[in-house]
């Protein structure tokens, strides 16, 4: 099956007609809320905060390894009695990162307010905040004010955003595999299951180092398995010097690779630029840059071809349209991460779904191995290879409240 690409030497101006929807909900989310669901403002519950408070789950009850420790899910409550809910992961460092003390910092913020003046609750229009990263806070306060709005008006919430798309199409995101064939048996098995695209996460050796040899091997005998027309995309994590970089760069120009994820750091500016001008692959980068604000110099300066973002990073889902607008003036694709539960992917899945300029749903490979038993719904691909858009409210996959009773080892409040 041929692919779309969209990148910063062909995308030429995709307009959306739901862009303007998008841009009014940003700015006005309860508006953009009543408007979606052809309501008055006025007719929307009472969405007063009344109550914060977080799910502590038993990790032993969910068969988790003693080293991840219990799950904690944010939840914030209006007077209507309308549950917003997100997770609070510890994954993703971040120079601001501690969801350890989420809960008392929003019941200051939040207690009293109303999610009506949600831009006002989240805003990262403040000097520290722009200069030194969104504190990961408020990305939960925001995913939980989303999924309330969106269960306020009885619609998920990219068709509060803008709707644009009803489905992604999905590539199979491997682990950290160890060997050749351990990547050549994962292709397989993704194939086996529908996907039509793989993107490679390479080895990762002790010490965490790497091998860059090692990674052309995968990529060359990956190439082999999937066919010439079968899109393969492959992410480092900023593993690579810039010298071993451009060597797996132009390998992956001659096996037609679509993407080439943080091949170095970040940080490297003047890399990056380097490495999207001489390669003909799209170089992605985005997930490890910590406010909207931060995008621009890297756009630019031509240091990517494709942005990214992690919504808990930048604010949010707020924070994600942002990047996905910039990107979309600037002609380029965006391409969100997902990873992790069917709230990590729920949120990216609902700017996905409203930005016009994204092309693919990042799905954890093998499916299904992030599943949580307190969800009543399950994120997979249609026969297609594609994710379709959820259809109940707010984030759009329903906690199972019983199990998650059932599950929880103590309510923090």
């Amino acid at each position: 099956m041929p692919t779309k690409m969209v990148s910063r030497r062909n995308f030429l101006g995709i307009s959306a007609p739901g862009a303007l929807a998008g841009a009014f909900a940003l700015a006005d989310p309860a508006a953009g809320a009543a408007q979606a669901a052809a309501i008055r403002r006025g007719d929307l519950p009472d969405l007063t905060i009344q109550e914060v408070k977080v799910y502590v789950l038993d990790a032993r009850k969910l068969g988790a390894a003693r080293d991840e420790g219990d799950e904690r899910i944010a939840a914030i409550v209006t007077k209507s009695g309308i549950e917003g809910n997100y997770t609070l992961a510890e994954r993703y460092w971040h120079p601001n990162w501690s969801n350890l003390g989420w809960l008392e910092y929003a019941k200051a913020a939040l207690l009293g307010k109303s999610v009506l003046d949600l831009p006002a609750l989240t805003s990262q229009w403040i000097p520290s905040k722009r200069r030194f990263g969104q504190l990961s806070y408020a990305s939960a306060i925001d995913n939980c004010l989303w999924d309330i709005l969106g269960k306020a008006v009885k619609l998920p919430v990219y068709r509060v955003l803008g709707a644009y798309s009803d489905r992604v199409r999905a590539y199979a995101s491997s682990q950290h595999h160890k060997t050749v064939e351990d990547f050549v048996a994962d292709l397989q098995r993704a194939r086996a299951d529908g996907f039509t695209a793989y993107k490679i996460h390479p080895p990762w050796l002790p010490g965490d180092t790497v091998d860059y040899k090692l990674d052309m091997e995968v990529a060359k005998a990956v190439r082999k398995q999937a066919g010439d027309d079968f899109p393969l995309l492959f992410d480092r994590v900023g593993g690579y010097t810039r010298e071993e970089a451009i060597k797996v760069g132009r390998l992956l120009d001659e096996l037609n690779y679509i993407s080439y994820e943080d091949p170095i750091p970040t940080s490297d500016i003047d890399g990056l630029a380097q490495l999207a001008e001489a390669l003909d692959i799209p170089v992605t980068i985005g997930e490890f840059i910590f406010s909207p604000y931060g995008y621009a110099e890297y756009i630019r300066r031509g240091a990517c071809d494709v942005v990214r973002f992690i919504v808990d990073n930048i604010g949010g889902i707020v924070g994600g349209m942002k990047v996905g607008r910039l990107a979309e003036c600037f002609s380029l694709e965006c391409q969100p991460h997902n990873w992790g539960t069917a709230l990590d992917h729920a949120v990216h899945f609902q700017c996905e779904l409203a930005m016009p300029n994204c092309v693919w749903f990042e799905m954890t490979q093998p499916q299904g191995i992030t599943d949580r038993p307190y969800f009543k719904d399950r994120i997979r691909i249609d026969k297609e290879g594609y994710v379709p858009a959820p259809t109940k409210p707010g984030l759009g996959y329903e906690l199972d409240r019983d199990v998650l009773d059932n599950l929880t080892k103590t309510i923090e409040r």
